[in-house]
This record gives C-alpha cells, structure tokens and sequence, in this order.
C-alpha cells in the first residue's frame, strides 16, 4: 500500500525543486521576471469519475486486488498516478469504491425485477434464469466479484474481506425480505423460514455463477439455471397442492397435522 501510495504522488517526469539552503525562494526566480513570465502548471485534464469507478470496477473484478497494478490503474482509467490519487486517494478506497458499486448494481437490478415480477417468487425464480440468459464480455467477470473478494483476501486485506461480507449479508436481507413478502401473500406455507431459505438461494445463485465462471456451456449453464428456477417455484406449488386437493380427496388445511 505504502508504494502504491508513493508512486501516485509524483507525476511521471516530475523532477522535485533543487534543495538550496543557501538561496531564498524569492531568489529562484531572476528578478527581471514577472508573474507573466514565469512557468504555469499544466491543469489536470478533467475525467469522468463515473467511468474511471465503472473501469475500476471491471479491472478489480476481472483481476482481484492484489494482482491490480497501478500500472493496470493507469491503463484501465486513462489517468495519471497523481491524478488517481488526488481523485481516490490510495489503491484501498479505489477498491472499496468499486465493490460498493458492484454491490449497489447488483441489488438495484434485483429490486427492480421485484417491481416488475408478478409476485416475489416470480422474480426470484427469474432472476436465476436471466443468469444464465446474461453474457459478459470477460469470462473473469462472470463469477460474484463479493465472493472472489472474500475468498482471495489475506489476512493484510481484513477490512476488504469484511466488507465483501457486509455485502453479501445484506444481499441475503434482500432475499430473505422477498420471501417473507411471498409468505405474507400467500406464495409460501405459513411455517416457511424466510431466512433459511434466502440462504439455500444465495448459495445456489454464487454455485450458478462459479459454473460460468468456469465456462459451463451455454446448454448446461441453462438448464442448470432451470432446475434451480424450478426450485424456487415448486415452493408455491406445495403451498397450492395443500389448498387444493385432487378430486375425490378432501382439501388439507395448513393448520392440519401430518397423518
């Protein structure tokens, strides 16, 4: 961290001013010259920190922490380390930036298909197909970037690491917040532990995305995504198989016992 952070704050080619004890600074400039005359410093050129935070978090993503160079910085956001710096101050805040946008991306698309599924499980069961519908331009950048984090971090990285948990946990929340809701409408038997079953969900949607990581075929990848979709929607099945028996059987209430 330390050289990253000394490499950012000196341009390439800046040479620092000569040490003279022996001379005031009024002296380094000759009399002769005016305000006018003397050398101006060439103003940053402006960058979009929306793209250069977008850059980053596709490098991160694709290449972990530690293996990102500044060297991959300076390519990645078109910038210079001094311009790095003064904008994100070290590699670290760089870093949990980004992860905080890969985060927020990541929730407001699920909020949004919660808006616009018919019911929570609707969506959830969705959500995992669309998955394997989605295609990156990088095969590295299909697994969770929050898990790759948690699993690369060292035990120098312990605040990324328990950032990356902040996250997922509160993915699990959103999750859980769905099935509760799907509960509550009527989606899930009344025992369901929302909780448990935001669990068994997140783990099936990081293990989904591992397969792509890994390059599952787009067939397999598919069905795979299908069969955990199908899952999800069997949980409303079973609340609909105990509302509706078959002809010729009487309807069992939730509330009944086991016979």
């Amino acid at each position: 961290m330390q050289l990253f952070e000394r490499s950012l704050k000196c341009e390439p080619g800046d040479d620092p001013a000569p040490a003279d004890s022996n001379r005031s600074p009024a002296l380094l400039w000759p009399r002769h010259e005016t305000t006018h005359d003397a050398p101006t410093m060439k103003r940053a050129r402006p960058y979009d920190r929306e793209a250069a935070l977008d850059a980053a978090l596709m490098l991160f993503w694709k290449k972990g922490y530690q293996a990102t160079s500044l060297k991959d910085l300076e390519a990645g956001l078109a910038m210079k380390p001094g311009s790095i710096y003064a904008a994100f101050s070290s590699k670290e805040a760089l870093f949990a930036l980004a992860l905080e946008r890969y985060f927020e991306k990541n929730r407001d698309a699920l909020r949004t298909r919660f808006l616009q599924a018919p019911s929570p499980l609707a969506a959830l069961a969705d959500h995992l197909r669309s998955i394997a519908r989605s295609e990156a331009d990088d095969p590295h950048c299909r697994a969770c970037m929050l898990v790759k984090t948690l699993l690369a971090a060292t035990p120098e990285d312990a605040a990324i690491a328990a950032r990356a948990q902040r996250y997922l946990d509160a993915m699990k929340t959103e999750i859980a917040a769905a099935f509760e809701r799907a509960r509550r409408q009527g989606e899930l038997q009344a025992s369901a532990d929302p909780d448990r079953l935001a669990r068994r969900y997140q783990s099936n949607l990081t293990a989904l995305r591992i397969e792509a990581h890994r390059g599952l075929a787009d067939k397999e990848l598919t069905a795979l995504a299908e069969e955990m979709a199908q899952e999800v929607e069997r949980l409303r099945a079973a609340v609909s198989g105990k509302r509706h028996a078959p002809e010729g059987q009487s309807a069992v209430r939730e509330s009944d016992p086991p016979t």
